[in-house]
């Protein structure tokens, strides 16, 4: 396995040309969407597992080489996220193949719920950061506000964090200046007084500190810090979470073809949206890059709501074969038009396609 890591660590850009020109590949298996696609939907799905595997190796290797505070050893999440989302629709083909329309739900219903407790201790264990493409991309940006007030002493303890770093800057000054007399002395190959020089290294181990750990915001030090934003934000995360599971859930109440899980999924995205709006518009949070663009994204990510059920069943579908006529008598167009036509109807099938979770 080590062998395995530092060769992909060497090559991933040519790690990264095979794992896309595999995937393209799995869309030309045969049967992608009839009843018996169980086999091209476990080729795609181990893939998946590898692709993740290897951006997780990948991931950790610049982790480990970045210089500064070191952050605790803690459960993969993200690794664990993306080979869950890998598998579901292997899970949601089989559950079908053998169980039928109705009860296939079931066993989404419980991915979505293994979903949601990865993503919550994710959620938990980044210290409330929000939650990029799902918990797939480590958000390992820093918060100004939140990282001034940790070099303000990790736990938000005001000026006595001054008088400790200060300290701490004079004791690193000292270990340098030991440092340099040590390669000096090891330099000039300064043989003869060997006890001398174990004297100076030993100094220098004790002058220099270890290296600091990254404490993580606490929900209470959220709350307390950033007050109503700070509230605002982990409900609208929460409700992004979990508004898969919630959705689902009414399916198998009332059914694909109702439109109230339809609205009430709308519904909650719309309050998280809001939540987001107004963090966005206040001053006291702020968000990094990153999380502007997940924002964008999550939006983005409404457009799927034309493709579900029972939406995409009395309008999206006429609009689809109505293009599909027009262009019918095109060279070349009205034949690639067809084929996206059957290729976006066959995706529209599969709950895991279409689900923006």
């Amino acid at each position: 396995m080590e062998a395995y890591k530092k060769w992909v660590r060497r090559n991933k850009d040519y790690v990264h040309s095979l794992e896309s020109l595999a995937n393209g590949l799995t869309w030309l298996l045969p049967e992608r969407f009839s009843a018996s696609e169980i086999g091209p939907e476990a080729v795609t799905a181990i893939l998946g597992i590898i692709t993740a595997i290897n951006e997780h190796i990948i991931d950790t290797t610049s982790t480990q080489t970045s210089a500064g505070p070191v952050e605790p050893d803690s459960f993969p999440y993200s690794l664990c996220t993306s080979a869950i989302k890998d598998l579901e629709t292997l899970v949601e083909v089989a559950a079908q193949h053998y169980y039928g329309d109705d009860k296939k739900w079931n066993f989404i219903a419980v991915t979505e719920a293994t979903k949601v407790l990865v993503r919550l201790a994710l959620f938990q264990n980044s210290g409330y950061k929000m939650l990029l493409h799902g918990g797939e991309t480590p958000n390992t940006e820093k918060h100004s506000d939140f990282s001034s007030s940790q070099h303000n002493g990790g736990d938000f303890r005001g000026h006595g964090a001054h008088r400790g770093s200060n300290e701490q800057n004079s004791w690193n000054l000292e270990g340098r200046a030991l440092s340099a007399l040590s390669r000096f002395g090891e330099n000039a190959r300064m043989g003869s007084d060997p006890v001398w020089l174990r004297g100076v290294q030993h100094q220098q181990a004790i002058m220099e500190p270890p290296p600091q750990m990254i404490e993580r915001p606490s929900l209470s030090m959220i709350l307390s810090e950033k007050g109503v934003q700070g509230a605002l934000f982990l409900m609208g995360e929460v409700l992004f979470i979990t508004r898969p599971l919630i959705y689902v859930l009414l399916i198998r109440k009332y059914g694909i073809r109702s439109w109230i899980p339809w609205f009430l999924s709308l519904a909650v995205d719309a309050i998280g949206a809001g939540f987001s709006t107004q963090i966005v518009k206040s001053r006291d949070y702020h968000l990094t890059a990153s999380e502007q663009d997940e924002l964008k994204r999550r939006k983005l990510l409404w457009a799927l709501y034309l493709m579900r059920d029972p939406f995409f069943s009395k309008y999206t579908r006429q609009r689809l074969q109505s293009t599909e006529k027009l262009l019918e008598p095109v060279p070349v167009i009205g034949l690639l038009t067809a084929k996206i036509v059957e290729l976006v109807v066959g995706a529209q099938t599969r709950y895991t396609y279409m689900s923006g979770s």
